[in-house]
């Protein structure tokens, strides 16, 4: 019998596992999807479940029920490279002929003293809920920080804003204004609807150390209720303990069909895999159907097969419900258009993936 297990089932793992089960696996293969969740999150989303703008039941989609398929709920805890066989917390290993590892990120803190013990998380759909708890019992007129421009950290202040509008909001970057990676024209469109909604934005932000209820910039203190972490990313834990190189932000480098260059039954998809684009949930799915067809020809005793190359739809992102921005090759979009279109998307991803 030869196992298939897939480590994660978020957006690349969860592709994996649905790909492969669409077309006839041979009868001596069995697949297995391990996850800590009886159910995948919709990751790109989590930023409303903190605001609370959204029940954590609408960011739900359950996976694949199949006979073909066994879910396993648990920890994973290490990857055995040379006994080919996954670790679990309180479980027994699990062995594997092929291994596709799906993990995810982490929040990165950039070696900050205090930064996780005294900031909260959208990384996981357990951490957003406590986000979303610990807001939920700040004050009115309460303080919430948001560190870190970037997409993540827009969504956030802006859902936030619409939820509640009692709370003072900020947002704080290192660099000179919000979400420095995107076109001039969408930095100053978030900019102007941040103001218009009476969220404060500090830019050139150098945060040194944070402590209960205060962050300090260099030495400057700033004092807050809650603090949302949104200032970065890396992958897994358990990718970064795996022997192999790495590219500069820790992902693993891999041959062109996405495995190990050292061992070509393990692949590696999405966060932890070191792409020629930005960690996406839209690239671990463009991913993950590759190496499901990658899979699928060498189950059947093909070679590699040619792959296209990855073209990205694009980013959109939200400010609240009724605006947002996005960028679709060289165009720039604002205002309601963009949002509509990433409410289309999300509902056709949970219609196409439930």
């Amino acid at each position: 019998m030869r196992n298939i297990v897939i480590l994660g089932g978020g957006y690349g793992g969860f592709t994996v596992a649905s790909e492969l089960l669409q077309d006839r696996l041979p009868d001596d293969c069995r697949l297995t999807l391990i996850d800590r969740m009886p159910f995948q999150g919709l990751k790109t989303e989590y930023y409303a479940l903190a605001a609370g703008t959204v029940s954590d039941l609408a960011l739900r989609v359950a996976f694949p029920v199949d006979p073909r398929l066994l879910m396993k709920y648990g920890e994973v805890l290490a990857v055995d490279l040379e006994a080919k066989r996954v670790l679990m917390e309180n479980d027994d290993p699990i062995e594997y002929d092929l291994l596709v590892i799906a993990l995810g990120c982490v929040d990165k803190y950039h070696g900050i003293p205090g930064a996780e013990q005294f900031s909260c998380s959208i990384q996981t759909f357990s951490s957003s809920r406590r986000t979303y708890q610990q807001i939920n019992d700040v004050k009115p007129y309460g303080q919430v920080s948001i560190v870190g421009g970037g997409l993540s950290g827009v969504e956030v202040a802006a859902e936030l804003r619409e939820s509640r509008p009692d709370l003072n909001i900020r947002i704080l970057d290192r660099g000179p204004s919000v979400l420095s990676a995107f076109p001039g024209k969408a930095q100053d469109y978030v900019r102007s609807w941040f103001l218009e909604h009476d969220v404060e934005m500090r830019g050139h932000v150098a945060i040194s150390r944070l402590e209960q209820g205060v962050l300090y910039d260099r030495d400057a203190v700033i004092e807050t209720d809650v603090t949302v972490w949104t200032a970065g990313i890396q992958p897994s834990p358990i990718v970064q303990r795996l022997p192999g190189a790495k590219d500069n932000i820790g992902r693993m480098l891999l041959t062109e069909h996405y495995y190990l260059p050292e061992d070509d039954s393990v692949f590696v998809v999405g966060d932890c895999a070191s792409l020629p684009f930005a960690p996406s949930g839209q690239a671990a799915e463009a991913q993950g159907k590759q190496v499901a067809e990658i899979i699928h020809a060498r189950l059947r005793g093909e070679g590699n097969v040619r792959l296209k190359q990855i073209k990205l739809k694009g980013v959109l992102g939200s400010l609240g419900k009724k605006a947002g921005f996005g960028v679709m090759g060289r165009t720039t979009l604002m205002g309601r258009v963009p949002r509509l279109l990433k409410s289309g998307v999300l509902w056709m991803s949970k219609v196409h993936i439930g």
